[in-house]
């Protein structure tokens, strides 16, 4: 058998093309890597102390940023004393409620590490599952990882029209993104910490419209979006779960809002 010339093993123009196209891997330095962990936090007294001993038992290098976002319950109290136990790094209260959006916008001006991520304070979502969010991100693959409640991971049994409307509200923002997501209204959206920051002047979402706002701006910025499963221990409104149907009708009007006007 002849072998091939050099002129046929040679790549083609087309390929090269293809191949300067593609994006290098940008990995991080897991030696040094730190995490900034945000947690908006309002009247959550029977809760924050267990999510903050949770966030510090996870493994790795972390800066704990919580911010109050004007809690009534005594919440800010148990926050101050948790500061001042060396339990949470920066503590900021904010002097009226603004909102959910408005408070991450605040943790995130605050935050230093390679990767930031924002963990409710409600215990609906398990640190636990950060290494899985992490790990597309650490190897250079993605800017940012979101953790899907319905791509198969366990998950406590609960209200099914919630189901139906967080699907609708992924398929309307999918539309408008061109992305393929499973569950943009989950909380746990890992991202690089260098492009969070730099999102920050352009995020303009008070309340629960964080999370249309951020998946919107992270495509239009042409982010490598990674989607693993995750845990999901969602709680009643008994329990105090706080968005409610009207959160649900406000987010179709944020994500055309941000995808089509912005």
């Amino acid at each position: 058998m002849t072998e091939p010339s050099s002129a046929a093993r040679r790549p083609t123009p087309s390929f090269m093309t293809t191949m300067s196209r593609v994006r290098p891997r940008t990995p991080l330095n897991r030696a040094e890597l730190r995490v900034s962990v945000l947690i908006p936090v309002y009247n959550e007294r029977d809760t924050i102390d267990i999510i903050i001993d949770l966030v510090r038992a996870t493994p790795g290098r972390k800066e704990i940023i919580c911010v109050d976002d004007a809690s009534t319950d005594g919440t800010g109290d148990i926050l101050e004393s948790l500061h001042a136990q060396g339990k949470i790094d920066i503590l900021h209260r904010q002097a009226e409620n603004a909102g959910k959006g408005a408070a991450i916008h605040r943790a995130l001006s605050l935050s230093t590490g390679d990767i930031v991520i924002v963990q409710d304070a409600d215990l609906e979502y398990d640190p636990a599952d950060w290494p899985v969010l992490f790990e597309p991100i650490l190897d250079g693959r993605a800017d940012a990882c979101f953790g899907s409640r319905f791509l198969g991971g366990p998950h406590r049994v609960l209200y099914y029209w919630h189901s139906v409307g967080n699907r609708m509200l992924t398929t309307y923002s999918n539309m408008l993104t061109n992305l393929n997501l499973t569950d943009m209204e989950t909380c746990y959206k890992a991202i690089r910490g260098d492009l969070a920051r730099s999102l920050v002047p352009k995020l303009r979402a008070q309340r629960f419209g964080f999370e249309p706002e951020i998946t919107s701006r992270l495509a239009k910025a042409d982010a490598r979006i990674f989607e693993v499963p995750i845990s999901y221990s969602g709680r009643t409104y008994a329990e105090g779960k706080k968005i409610g149907w009207r959160d649900g009708i406000a987010a179709f009007w944020h994500i055309t809002k941000f995808n089509l006007f912005s």
